[in-house]
């Protein structure tokens, strides 16, 4: 019998059978820590990560091309599940993500602008597609079996549009109004989803049993989300003085902005007791899952949200934290990805 050790497509297309529908997060935590790495001057970290990202996202690409022409009955299985469906929006979050990167990183405006079209087009078909999906689906599961932190990437995408579109509008003369009109829709749609879903998760955290197994790291989603929300806020004030309209909204802007960087804040150490008392008090095994990505991720974008929170407000004394939280943040990138490196390796010789 032909094993992957002596057919290479055995190997890729049991790989594409298998992705996991959220491994597009990895994209979003190596394109947001490239970018705050960018920031705080540490430019060849920046480019490195950058390149490891655009080889991330082609590769991923070509395994999700795969699944979706030679297994999308389990790519329609997962659209269905209230689990696993969430995380296709991370394909959204990391096109944007990574056109982010790119443009701030290396100027590739025209790449960038791409992948925000492209964006915008997956942002469509995923968004509504998985709702519907979730909306006239039979026997439904409870909230205790079908809601977790990985709800809230559907934030976490539309505020990936609000952030890049934003970031390209300095360069869009002719268009730069009507892009600033729709990039401030889209913050503001991504605070409307927020709010319910923080509202759900929260009481499914304090009024339904929370176990070992139902704990997992998606539920740092809960604080990165408001993170890229409070950074697409920041931007749009940034860009403010560009649009008269805009400029008139600035003080709401700002309160509201800066509402969602407390909130984030607040979760940090919260979230941080969950994962020791799940993995140190009650000694759950800490191994690679790809779900991990899903927690590395906020901390490079609270690291960049609050750089360019501090920017938008003028107020210096905020740049004290990412010039400390980006180790962590890195810290955090560099653990997951050796557990990445150890699962392909075992699963290779394995074969």
């Amino acid at each position: 019998m032909t094993n992957s050790k002596t057919n290479p497509n055995n190997y890729l297309l049991r790989a594409a059978a298998d992705l996991f529908p959220g491994y597009f997060a990895l994209v979003m935590a190596t394109g947001i820590i490239s970018i705050a790495c960018f920031f705080l001057e540490m430019k060849t970290i920046s480019r490195v990560l950058l390149i490891i990202n655009v080889i991330a996202y082609l590769i991923l690409w070509v395994l999700l091309l795969l699944r979706l022409v030679f297994f999308f009955s389990r790519v329609k299985a997962d659209m269905n599940d209230h689990v696993r469906g969430p995380g296709f929006f991370t394909v959204v979050a990391g096109t944007c993500v990574l056109g982010s990167a790119l443009l701030i990183v290396v100027n590739q405006f025209q790449i960038a602008a791409g992948l925000w079209f492209a964006g915008l087009l997956l942002w469509a078909v995923i968004m509504y597609t998985f709702f519907a999906a979730m909306t006239v689906r039979e026997n439904k599961p409870s909230i205790e079996v079908g809601l977790n932190g990985g709800w809230l990437l559907t934030v976490v995408a539309t505020q990936s549009i609000s952030v890049l579109g934003t970031l390209l509008s300095g360069r869009l003369v002719g268009s730069r109004t009507p892009v600033l009109f729709f990039t401030l829709c889209m913050f503001l749609l991504g605070c409307m989803l927020y709010l319910p879903l923080i509202t759900l998760i929260f009481y499914r955290f304090t009024f339904v049993n929370v176990t070992m197994a139902s704990l997992t790291p998606p539920y740092w989603i809960n604080m990165g989300a408001v993170a890229i929300t409070t950074l697409a806020g920041a931007r749009l004030i940034i860009a403010a003085p560009g649009w008269p309209l805009l400029n008139e909204v600035v003080p709401f802007l700002k309160g509201f902005t800066l509402f969602f960087w407390a909130a984030g804040t607040w979760w940090i150490p919260f979230l941080f007791i969950l994962g020791f008392w799940r993995h140190v008090y009650k000694r759950f095994p800490l191994k690679y899952d790809p779900q991990y990505w899903g927690m590395v991720f906020p901390f490079g974008m609270y690291t960049v949200c609050t750089f360019q929170l501090s920017k938008a407000i003028d107020f210096q004394p905020l740049l004290v934290i990412p010039r400390y939280f980006i180790y962590l943040a890195l810290a955090g990138w560099i653990a997951v990805s050796v557990g990445l490196i150890s699962k392909l390796t075992f699963r290779k010789q394995a074969g």
